[in-house]
């Protein structure tokens, strides 16, 4: 079975390789160009596009993603073996890694890792998952109680994402929710809270994309009109209260309650069980004491970034922070305050504590294995232009839909950032371009404008097999990456399309007094109609 899956890929990659070289053969002549033939055309989306497709059609997504970096760097060298080789590992992987922003994101990774072994070994999250067992008595209070927390962390994706998979992880275990279902409360409550919350880092990078504006400002007075990121949360804490399920979720949540949490022959992440046992000698302030040091940490990393301690204000401060360096900075003196807290109860010996170290690195394996080739993919598409062409299109329909606009930007918003799996990526190639249209024009259209960019920058890497908070996500939950995707994108979908609807209206009523309700309006039938539709999963 397994030998003629791979001969089927192989056949598929080959035929797809064949069919995208046909138009370019003739462009592979002028090798002395400096940009590549297919630079700023539709064909710079095309690797994305081939890496996903694979990725869902074959449920493997290392090959997938290094297939599309090969016909990215293809495009890119002409089709010349050696361009080829030297795009894809010194331009690509070699790159990526050398880039201090992703370098200080794996060591983010690794320490949380080694932080979430410490505090599974020493018994602090079997204890908070004996108390919980006390206090939440049902699947759905479990589900809300990971939502609440995933809103209460709002200072950063990747820092949400971990936090509440390893502190929720074992309350949903225990009342059969499946993991796929997990990663979708920690995906649903991770960028789509951070881009609506004023201190984060997300709210830091949009604003220094909107040049000559004051733009923390117009953050703000953006967020009513984040539709996709609003109406997201309101449609998990729906999904949650009407006890029904559609796609492949309703599957996944039907086996968890037989006592299967994985639904698939693809557990990653299975040896980790093992460790979460725990040490009988641990007590629920081994796992609270680091979490809130681990935030505290964190935050003061960020202003110290943004220039805090040397006089400036603090949100000016956390505008202008580096969340690579910060986030680095506070997880190191959070995993200090940890190992000096285990040894001074006496619950861990210092060995005990360095043992965690390879055992943390070697859980986040995957996660860094599959952040490092969506980074070089994404080089792939830099390369070869995509921010350009997709600037050139907006301008050209910037024009005469002007009302329309709103909507339209959405949608491009969320079809880069799918392709490329970055938000911040689509953030710096459409907010500059919205500002440019309605500079000294009109402004309240401007701030919706920004706020479609913004929605749709996190609709498209919600979306994304690709993206970086999706990979956290399904790490965070420790559920297999391609379950996650799967199961989450017709939900995704669903918000999406209610979305798009209510910035037309807001592109024409230009308040969201009006749209933001004709949003929650058209958000509550679509969950009746799911209510009605699919049937309820039964209770415990």
């Amino acid at each position: 079975m397994k030998g003629n899956k791979s001969k089927w890929i192989t056949c598929l990659f080959s035929v797809m390789t064949v069919i995208l070289a046909c138009p370019l053969t003739i462009l592979a002549a002028e090798e002395e160009v400096a940009k590549p033939a297919a630079y700023a055309t539709f064909w710079a989306l095309i690797p994305p596009i081939v890496a996903i497709a694979l990725a869902l059609i074959t449920k493997e997504v290392y090959s997938s993603l290094f297939v599309g970096i090969l016909v990215g760097a293809l495009f890119y060298s002409g089709f010349h073996f050696e361009g080829t080789v030297t795009h894809i590992f010194q331009d690509g992987f070699i790159g990526v890694l050398s880039n201090s922003y992703n370098v200080g994101i794996l060591i983010f990774l690794v320490i949380l890792g080694i932080m979430v072994c410490l505090m599974n070994r020493v018994g602090g999250s079997a204890a908070f998952g004996r108390w919980a067992g006390k206090h939440i008595k049902s699947r759905v209070g479990a589900e809300l109680a990971t939502v609440l927390l995933g809103l209460m962390i709002f200072i950063d994706d990747y820092f949400n994402c971990l936090t509440v998979g390893s502190v929720m992880r074992p309350v949903t275990d225990k009342h059969n929710v499946s993991r796929a279902k997990l990663a979708y409360l920690i995906d649903s409550t991770a960028a789509p809270v951070c881009i609506i919350a004023p201190i984060s880092s997300w709210a830091a990078a949009v604003s220094g994309f909107v040049e000559g504006q004051d733009g923390l400002s117009i953050f703000v007075r953006a967020i009513p009109y984040n539709f996709y990121a609003l109406l997201t949360i309101m449609m998990v804490v729906g999904m949650i209260l009407i006890r029904a399920e559609f796609g492949t979720m309703g599957i996944h949540e039907s086996n968890a309650l037989k006592g299967d949490i994985y639904t698939t022959a693809g557990r990653p992440y299975e040896n980790a069980e093992s460790e979460s046992v725990g040490d009988a000698k641990g007590k629920v302030i081994d796992l609270i004491i680091p979490i809130l040091s681990l935030v505290v940490c964190c935050v003061i990393g960020m202003i110290y970034t943004g220039g805090f301690f040397s006089g400036t204000d603090f949100v000016t401060a956390f505008s202008k922070s580096d969340a690579s360096v910060g986030l680095v900075l506070g997880s190191f003196f959070g995993l200090v305050i940890t190992i000096a807290l285990y040894m001074i109860r006496r619950v861990m010996t210092f060995r005990q504590c360095m043992d965690c170290v390879p055992e943390g690195f070697k859980s986040m394996v995957p996660a860094i294995l599959i952040l490092t080739f969506a980074w070089t993919l994404k080089t792939m598409t830099d390369s070869l232009g995509a921010a350009e062409f997709v600037a050139a299109a907006m301008k050209s329909v910037a024009g005469g839909f002007m009302n329309f606009l709103p909507a339209i930007i959405f949608l491009v918003g969320c079809g880069l950032a799918f392709a490329t799996g970055t938000s911040w990526g689509t953030f710096g190639i459409l907010i500059p371009i919205v500002v440019a249209v309605f500079a000294n024009t009109n402004e309240n259209l401007m701030i919706i404008s920004i706020s479609a960019c913004m929605a749709g920058a996190v609709c498209g890497d919600h979306c994304s097999p690709i993206s970086d908070t999706t990979i956290m996500a399904s790490a965070g939950a420790q559920c297999d990456h391609v379950n996650h995707v799967s199961t989450q994108l017709p939900y995704a979908l669903v918000v999406a399309a209610v979305s798009f609807v209510t910035f037309i209206v807001a592109g024409f009523v230009q308040t969201a007094w009006i749209a933001l309700p004709v949003g929650i309006v058209l958000m509550l039938i679509v969950l009746f109609l799911i209510k009605r539709v699919f049937c309820d999963l039964k209770s415990e």
